[in-house]
C-alpha cells in the first residue's frame, strides 16, 4: 500500500466512523436526575433558615437561595403548573414575604407561637387560603378567589380575612390582589415567585387543611 493510498483512505474511514457514532440523547431519566439534584441543593440551602427569618440577615445566603430557585425555574420552564396538581395543602419551607415572616417572628408577643404556615389551593373551586396556624387552637387565614392566567401564572384577589381562636372569631377586611407563578412543581414540592418579586418554597403537607 502506497502513502497516497493511505492518505486517501484514512479520511473516508474516519468519516464513516463518525457517521455511525450515535449522538447523545437527553432522556427523561437525565432530566429527572437534574431536577432531583437541583431540588436537593435548594433544600440544603434553606434547611437551617427558620422558614426565611435567618435569611433576612444574610444577603449572601439569600442570593445563593435565589440562584438555586432560578435553577429550578429553568428545569420547570415550559411545564404546566396550574392544573389539578396545584390543588393541595402546601406547607411553607422558606419565603421572603415580609408579612408572613413578621407574624412568625412576633407571635410570641401574643403569648403563642406560629405553627404550620400553609397555602391551600383548589383550582376547580377557584379558591386559595393563606393560613398561619397558632397551636393548639388559633389560626389566621386570608381567603382569595383565583383565576388561572397561563400555564404557570395564577391571578388572585383577596376576599376576606379571619383571626380565629378556640371560641371566638374576628373578621377582617380584604386587602389586595396580584398574581403568583409556580415556576417548578412536582409531586411533593413547589417553588413560587409572585408579583412583588417575593419567593415561596413549599412542600405538600401530610394533611388537608379546612376552615
Amino acid at each position: 500500500m502506497t502513502l497516497a493510498a493511505v492518505t486517501l483512505s484514512s479520511p473516508l474511514s474516519l468519516a464513516t466512523k463518525l457517521k455511525r457514532r450515535p449522538h447523545p440523547k437527553i432522556t427523561c431519566s437525565s432530566v429527572t436526575t437534574q431536577s432531583q439534584s437541583a431540588k436537593q441543593d435548594l433544600l440544603n440551602l434553606i434547611s437551617d433558615q427558620g422558614r426565611g427569618l435567618k435569611t433576612r440577615r444574610d444577603p449572601a445566603k439569600r442570593d445563593a437561595i435565589i440562584k438555586a430557585i432560578d435553577a429550578m425555574a429553568i428545569l420547570g420552564h415550559e411545564t404546566v403548573t396550574t392544573g389539578d396538581s396545584l390543588s393541595a395543602t402546601w406547607r411553607l419551607l422558606w419565603t421572603t414575604e415580609k408579612e408572613q415572616l413578621f407574624i412568625i417572628e412576633k407571635a410570641h408577643l401574643f403569648g403563642t407561637r406560629a405553627g404550620d404556615v400553609l397555602q391551600v389551593i383548589d383550582v376547580e373551586k377557584k379558591t386559595l387560603n393563606n393560613v398561619i396556624t397558632f397551636p393548639p387552637d388559633g389560626v389566621f387565614f386570608v381567603r382569595s378567589s383565583i383565576e388561572v392566567a397561563s400555564s404557570q401564572r395564577v391571578n388572585f384577589k383577596f376576599t376576606s380575612a379571619v383571626l380565629r381562636g378556640k371560641s371566638w372569631e374576628i373578621p377582617l377586611p380584604p386587602f389586595g390582589q396580584g398574581w403568583f407563578e409556580t415556576v417548578y412543581l412536582d409531586d411533593d414540592f413547589r417553588v413560587v415567585k409572585d408579583i412583588r418579586d417575593d419567593y415561596l418554597v413549599v412542600e405538600r403537607a401530610p394533611y388537608n387543611w379546612k376552615e
